[in-house]
């Protein structure tokens, strides 16, 4: 079995820096999948609220306590009080009575309520129901506002990132405070796997152009958690421990940045 290496959230947490992501995997086969990550070597499962299969997570882990485990706040769940109930059902779905890490999962600043779910938050923190929390999808204004209202910082956030879209000035504020940049759509949602950059460079090494990708985010220091339902791409996706990008390979990765790689939503004016 392949150690994982870890990134240290606070003093005494460490958080696996590969996961399983289940956005878009079916309620229905969710447990299957997590069980097939569990048995290839995945540590970390990373799901949310509004993918709709917390359930099918928590019967997955439902004898492996040792998983590290992620999920988020739903916007509509915003506030104070609501983010109080929306973490005990999250636990109630995911079987557990404390969480690894818990992510507020886009600022909406339509709402304007992210600073009190990060209250909240705070308070399940100090509770001990959550080890560590963290944020989704925000920008530096949203960082800057949620540190200055409460001093305290995020231990995480979980924003789109892949070759086409790297995110370097977002990366370098959070170095500055210390907070781990996680990587969704880590694979820029299958477009990337066809850049005859990757293709190259995964020929050089005897790669899949998946592994090369997933490889460049933990060289590059991200928290990388992509996503399947197949257990053959499952187990392919972890095989990255046997090989390293060399210094042509990551220069060549970064001419692939694009200032409109963007594929998802704008976190500034996102609106659910």
């Amino acid at each position: 079995m392949v150690e994982l290496p870890t990134v240290s959230l606070t003093p005494g947490i460490e958080m696996p820096q590969f996961g399983l992501g289940v956005w878009q995997t079916p309620a229905d086969q969710t447990a299957d999948v997590v069980r097939s990550a569990i048995d290839a070597g995945y540590r970390a499962v990373d799901t949310a609220a509004i993918y709709g299969n917390e359930d099918g997570v928590g019967t997955g882990l439902a004898n492996h306590p040792e998983i590290f485990l992620t999920t988020k706040l739903w916007n509509t769940d915003q506030g104070y009080d609501s983010t109080l109930r929306a973490f005990d059902l999250s636990c109630e779905k995911l079987q557990r009575e404390t969480l690894d890490l818990y992510l507020i999962h886009w600022p909406a600043p339509r709402l304007d309520r992210y600073v009190e779910s990060w209250k909240a938050m705070i308070r399940l923190r100090d509770e001990g129901r959550i080890r560590a929390i963290g944020v989704s999808n925000f920008t530096q204004e949203h960082i800057e506002r949620v540190i200055a209202e409460t001093g305290v910082v995020p231990a995480v956030n979980q924003i789109e990132l892949h070759p086409e879209f790297q995110q370097h000035a977002l990366r370098n504020f959070h170095a500055t405070k210390g907070i781990h940049t996680q990587s969704w759509s880590p694979l820029g949602q299958g477009r990337t796997l066809s850049s005859p950059v990757i293709a190259k460079i995964a020929q050089k090494h005897g790669k899949t152009q998946a592994q090369v990708i997933i490889r460049w985010h933990l060289q590059s220091g991200l928290i990388v958690i992509p996503k399947s339902v197949t257990p053959s791409r499952i187990a392919e996706n972890i095989a990255v421990f046997d090989f390293a990008l060399d210094t042509d390979d990551i220069a060549a990765i970064a001419t692939m940045d694009r200032p409109d790689g963007r594929m998802g939503p704008d976190p500034m004016t996102a609106d659910f």
